[in-house]
């Protein structure tokens, strides 16, 4: 892992140091990060304050069972879709009674699934007032893709807890 995967300003660390400042909690469900930004949360001092908790929902049966998303939609829009990611943020935050929920789906490759290309990550993140999917296009190996996609959403949603902060 990198150090701005961590320390950074929008890595781990200043991801929970601004949920502490606003007295609030996250939980993730994550698919093709498979625990990795649980774990990193999970790894700074004060966690326990901010952490829900994670499922890991990798196969897509198990979205739909664990993860609470619509089969239809699954059907109709797929596992690696800008919908799936919303409900699973949505079903994050409210099965583990968090104020946010964050969630990953997407395609850490080498191989395209669904004819989405290796690098296409949807992240869900939804809140009290808000909801939104940030749409990633990224490069690299399995590990590149999966580390990039948890320090995009750490960073996304520092940026919706500044947001509330004005």
């Amino acid at each position: 892992m990198t150090n701005d995967f961590l320390t950074a300003e929008s890595g781990a660390f200043g991801l929970v140091d601004a949920l502490l400042q606003q007295g609030s909690t996250v939980a993730f469900a994550e698919s093709l990060t498979a625990g990795l930004a649980s774990a990193a949360v999970g790894g700074v001092p004060g966690a326990s304050a901010v952490l829900r908790g994670g499922i890991v929902v990798y196969a897509t049966d198990v979205k739909a069972t664990l993860g609470d998303v619509p089969a239809e939609s699954l059907r109709v829009h797929g596992a690696v879709s800008e919908i799936t990611a919303g409900h699973l943020a949505a079903s994050a935050r409210r099965l583990l009674g968090a104020d946010w929920g964050v969630s990953f789906t997407g395609v850490a490759g080498p191989d395209e699934q669904e004819g989405h290309p290796a690098g296409t990550v949807f992240v869900g993140i939804e809140g009290p007032t808000t909801g939104r999917v940030l749409k990633l296009s990224l490069t690299g190996d399995r590990w590149a893709i999966r580390l990039a996609s948890v320090t995009a959403a750490f960073k996304g949603l520092v940026t919706e807890l500044d947001r509330l902060r004005v």
